[in-house]
């Protein structure tokens, strides 16, 4: 009877203690699900970020805009000269870069990208990588098999104040 007496302090004491001992390291780090968020496309040559794209969801559709990276970012007074339609001479920041993404199969497809150096519109998809830290972006002309991918590294921050990547916890 005594030692059943004793053993709810000392559960409580255990509990205690196991409650603050780390957590293990894989259940330390962050996943993403989906796109949404500041991403930084990685130029393949330097390493380097070549500027923001906030992606966004807006009725189950996802779509990117140019963000400032900077607060002096040269962007702001270049406008997309080359671009056709509603995008035509629209400044750079804030331009509508990618539209109608869906997600299906583990992807998000159908939506289009633009190259706002020169204002061709190219097909799209996305695919989440390392825990949605990274996603490749493939625009191609016709069929994915016929393109170009571009890994970007997620960010957090404000754009045009402070970002930086995301790290693993």
């Amino acid at each position: 009877m005594h030692l059943a007496k004793s053993r709810g302090p000392l559960l409580a004491l255990l509990l205690a203690a196991l409650a603050i001992l780390p957590a293990p390291a894989s259940a330390a780090v962050r996943t993403w699900s989906t796109p949404a968020g500041l991403w930084a496309p990685i130029d393949r040559a330097t390493g380097k970020p070549l500027g923001l794209i906030a992606i966004f969801q807006e009725h189950g559709l996802y779509y990117g805009r140019i963000e400032p990276a900077t607060p002096r970012d040269a962007r702001s007074t270049h406008r997309c000269t080359e671009c056709s339609g509603s995008r035509h001479n629209a400044p750079m920041n804030g331009l509508l870069l990618m539209r109608h993404l869906r997600y299906r199969n583990g992807r998000y497809v159908g939506g289009d990208i633009l190259d706002p150096r020169n204002g061709h519109v190219f097909g799209c998809e996305l695919r989440l990588i390392d825990g949605g830290r990274k996603l490749v972006m493939r625009g191609y002309l016709g069929i994915p098999l016929f393109g170009h991918s571009q890994v970007w590294q997620r960010m957090q921050g404000t754009p045009g104040q402070h970002v930086w990547p995301v790290s693993d916890s």
